[in-house]
């Protein structure tokens, strides 16, 4: 009875998501101050979530790493009339949930809110306040602070996080994706209020958002919420296009940790969230390095040669060239061997693509799993803030599966080896030092 318990939660919650996603209409518009919105109606459910997004992540920080996320958890931290704890116990009293974060191309603040209007109309208010009044009071930046040095220090006790903070800098040299988000020990304690409110004045303005609306509210209703979010924002410009990426020249680069095992990233940049490459890369990826214990690099480096309990490889498609990394550890020991598969199984696949059967497996897992992906109205709203941000088109979602499907094995073969030249290739390795023989 359990196991036909859970079989037909599994069916209910497929079908759901396939009705989400059958369901969705986007309707897009622009408010008086220019803030871009994109509503998507929800009713089945009295629940509205709401993301804004603004181009102020890590990329914007110029020469004082991780001031952008350090503006960002501090939006909340009191804002409009009310200090910290004022703040937060009147959160506390609409039940709404309110969050906040920062990567390396946005920062946003979400909302989830029951849909009726008590609860709604403060949460909203709440919102609002956090993105256009904040108040960056002296205590809670030096709370922000030290939270932020913490974590830094708790970072350097990783040998992974370390290993991905060089990779980055190594891979975009010059470039303002090479900045650590989180920022650093120096950068964060230098850091002053008048540092975080110019970037906020500069950063949190109308032209510079997009505004994702999912839920039980009609247009008329998401437009006056969108208004109101937009109202107290100055209008302000668009944050200036990023600089374009230039190439790498393959290199290898360790850092010496006390550790046992050794931690490796191999990759280069790869590609931008709207580049004509991106399905067959996504598709061909999933046969590579996408798909776990299935993928190629597992059954090499992991399943044959019992070199690693993971490997993983990934596109993280960003506004310019987001990086391709190959990821895995290994017992010190092994870590020759398993570079070595590493870089021969990549140089394999640039060189002979997938084998068909593989893709086309890799291609029913993807398409099959896609509306899992928008089973809730919060996986929507992301979705619906990275095709406004992103400028994706609007039928982004409901083509999603054709183009997945639509997809070549020599479109594969000839994505991979334009974009992933294996000479131009990266290789952080942060563990142990290499073992001197006698």
């Amino acid at each position: 009875m359990k196991r036909l318990a859970q079989s037909l939660l599994a069916v209910a919650l497929c079908c759901a998501a396939v009705a989400a996603q059958a369901a969705l209409r986007i309707t897009t518009w622009t408010t008086a101050e220019g803030a871009r919105v994109v509503f998507v109606p929800a009713p089945g459910i009295p629940m509205v979530d709401v993301r804004v997004v603004f181009a102020a992540g890590g990329a914007r920080d110029g020469t004082q790493a991780g001031l952008a996320g350090l503006v960002n958890s501090l939006l909340s931290d009191g804002a409009g009339e009310r200090d910290a704890d004022a703040f937060s116990i009147a959160l506390g009293q609409t039940g709404a949930i309110l969050g906040n974060g920062a990567q390396r191309d946005m920062a946003y603040v979400s909302l989830r809110t029951l849909a009726e209007a008590r609860y709604a109309d403060p949460a909203l208010a709440l919102m609002t306040d956090a993105i256009a009044r904040p108040r960056f009071d002296d205590s809670a930046l030096e709370r922000a602070r030290a939270r932020t040095l913490i974590g830094l220090r708790h970072k350097q006790q990783s040998a992974e996080d370390i290993a991905e903070d060089r990779f980055y800098a190594e891979i975009y040299r010059g470039h303002p994706y090479a900045s650590p988000p989180d920022g650093t020990e120096a950068s964060i304690t230098a850091l002053t209020r008048d540092d975080v409110r110019e970037f906020h004045r500069r950063h949190y303005v109308a032209r510079n958002a997009v505004i994702a609306i999912v839920g039980a509210l009609d247009e008329d209703t998401a437009r006056a919420w969108s208004a109101r979010l937009s109202a107290p924002l100055p209008a302000g410009s668009p944050a200036p296009a990023l600089p374009a990426v230039g190439p790498t020249k393959g290199a290898a680069h360790r850092i010496a940790l006390p550790a046992i095992q050794s931690h490796i990233q191999v990759g280069l940049p790869g590609i931008s969230r709207d580049d004509a490459d991106y399905f067959p890369l996504l598709l061909g990826n999933h046969v590579l390095g996408g798909s776990s214990l299935n993928s190629l690099l597992s059954r090499e480096i992991r399943s044959k040669r019992g070199l690693t309990y993971g490997v993983s490889s990934f596109f993280t498609p960003m506004a310019v060239a987001g990086p391709f990394i190959a990821m895995l550890k290994t017992d010190a020991s092994q870590e020759a061997e398993a570079l070595k598969v590493l870089h021969e199984t990549l140089e394999a696949f640039v060189a002979d693509g997938p084998p068909a059967a593989e893709l086309e497996a890799a291609r029913q897992n993807l398409i099959g799993g896609f509306p899992l992906r928008l089973a809730s109205n919060s996986q929507i709203v992301e979705y619906l803030a990275m095709i406004g941000f992103y400028d994706l088109p609007l039928d982004y979602l409901d083509t999603y599966t054709q183009k997945v499907a639509a997809v070549t094995p020599a479109e594969v073969r000839d994505a991979f080896r334009r974009r992933i030249v294996p000479d131009h290739m990266i290789t952080v390795i942060a563990g142990p030092p290499p073992a001197v023989s006698p």
